[in-house]
């Protein structure tokens, strides 16, 4: 089938490329020639693991395409993508500027009917002023789908190849069956494609993530509440987590959560809510405990230097937002940076993937490391802002060395309270025992 995907971010090429890798003929635009030129000529443009070699391969099969041009683009396709971006604007609410340009530039353009399908996640009521716009001048038929997209940043190709479930808006027969087919190389286990209409569909996507990010949210209120009375978040996790009708996922203690979807989904859904006079008071309550947590060990820190951070040098592991992704959007590490910094402390950072983004966003603000241990020598502590798995098992007798003093802010509870004790660290954590080495 002939696919094209207008919007070549992270959803849209990874929503291009795995379409094509199940044999599918895909064209993927951007008006970003730069971009589309370093696409066409091998050099993929985000970091997702897997991604690049079902890339390489589909592009030198001549399976994956890209253009700068719409209607070229999208000439014989009888599936378009819409994988556009959707900032909060001023008031929290998502932003529909490029999805509603690409509607209007589509009308007068379509030669033949086609599904255009919803694949940015969008407020409810988006897939009928997209048709709204296309309508306006366009001279054939046509239907609007709203198919949003469940992909975890870090895993998104197996997401995208082995899905949980596919979600489909349609209330449109012909769309349905095209929807099917394309979609059915996909399901072949037996995983549901569950079809509703379009604005169940679109409320779907973000009540999905809001709902994650109040689980996230919630034990981190339990975490914090444990550091008053002496329990340990660990252990209450895995009696919470145990229980099925909990489950395990999204119960880890940290410094929050950030990234491209749960803070502007959930900042969006609130919204939304407002705008039909409906006060969501969980979401409100979500997002203002999580601006709180990700600068928790901050003060933390400050006691231990006794409220002077001046002259101090952190060193910082991690700064994208999760592990597996270059993506810094919402990151905690920034937010801790900017306190710090503030406070005229220096910072010495290493992440694996994430330096390069957080250098074009604040410049020399930070000095960047070529590792781990680089970030550490001369530094009077470590603060850990994202779970890498290179970070989980360090030469501790190397780490004692390099710091100025043996103390760690964990951010995202990596270490045992029981092997910092026994090897003499000054240990703080989130949600858990104190250690003072």
């Amino acid at each position: 089938m002939k696919i094209a995907v207008v919007g070549t971010g992270y959803v849209g090429l990874v929503t291009g490329t795995c379409f094509a890798e199940t044999g599918n003929d895909v064209t993927c635009i951007d008006i970003d020639e730069k971009k589309v030129n370093s696409l066409k000529n091998g050099k993929i443009t985000i970091y997702e693991p897997g991604l690049e070699v079902i890339f390489q391969r589909n592009l030198e099969q001549g399976r994956l395409n890209f253009t700068t041009d719409l209607a070229e683009g999208i000439e014989g396709a009888k599936i378009i993508f819409l994988a556009l971006p959707t900032p909060p604007g001023e008031d929290g609410s998502a932003d529909l500027k490029y999805v509603l340009t690409v509607a209007s530039d589509l009308g007068p353009i379509l030669k033949e009917y086609a599904v255009i399908v919803d694949k940015s996640t969008v407020p409810v009521g988006t897939a009928d002023k997209v048709h709204a716009a296309i309508k306006e001048n366009a001279k054939v038929d046509f239907d609007v789908v709203s198919n949003p997209e469940f992909l975890r940043e870090g895993v998104a190709v197996d997401d995208f190849m082995k899905p949980d479930r596919v979600v489909i808006g349609t209330t449109s027969e012909k769309a349905k069956k095209l929807m099917e087919t394309l979609y059915a190389p996909l399901v072949r286990q037996g995983n549901p494609v569950i079809f509703m209409d379009e604005k169940s569909a679109e409320l779907t996507k973000y009540a999905a993530n809001s709902f994650l990010a109040t689980k996230i949210t919630f034990m981190n209120e339990i975490a914090n509440m444990c550091e008053l009375l002496g329990a340990d978040v660990d252990s209450v996790r895995k009696g919470v987590g145990t229980d099925t009708r909990i489950g395990k996922r999204f119960l880890f203690a940290g410094i929050g959560y950030g990234g491209s979807c749960f803070p502007k989904d959930v900042q969006a859904l609130a919204k939304s809510a407002q705008q039909v006079n409906y006060d969501f008071r969980i979401l409100k309550s979500v997002m203002d405990v999580n601006e709180d947590q990700k600068t928790k060990l901050i003060p933390k820190i400050k006691e231990y230097f006794g409220g002077d951070l001046k002259g101090k040098t952190i060193g910082l592991w991690g700064l994208s937002f999760k592990p597996y992704t270059d993506d810094i959007r919402e990151a905690p590490s920034l937010y801790n940076i900017e306190k710090l910094v503030e406070a005229g402390a220096q910072v010495k950072a290493y992440d694996p993937e994430g330096m390069e983004n957080v250098q074009g966003q604040i410049g020399e603000k930070i000095t960047y490391c070529h590792d781990a241990y680089s970030a550490i020598n001369g530094a009077d502590a470590l603060l850990i802002a994202t779970e890498w798995p290179v970070f989980r098992t360090p030469d501790f007798e190397k780490v004692a060395k390099l710091l100025n003093n043996k103390v760690i802010f964990d951010g995202r509870n990596l270490y045992s309270p029981e092997q910092m004790k026994d090897l003499g660290f000054t240990y703080v954590s989130i949600g858990r025992e104190t250690i003072n080495g």
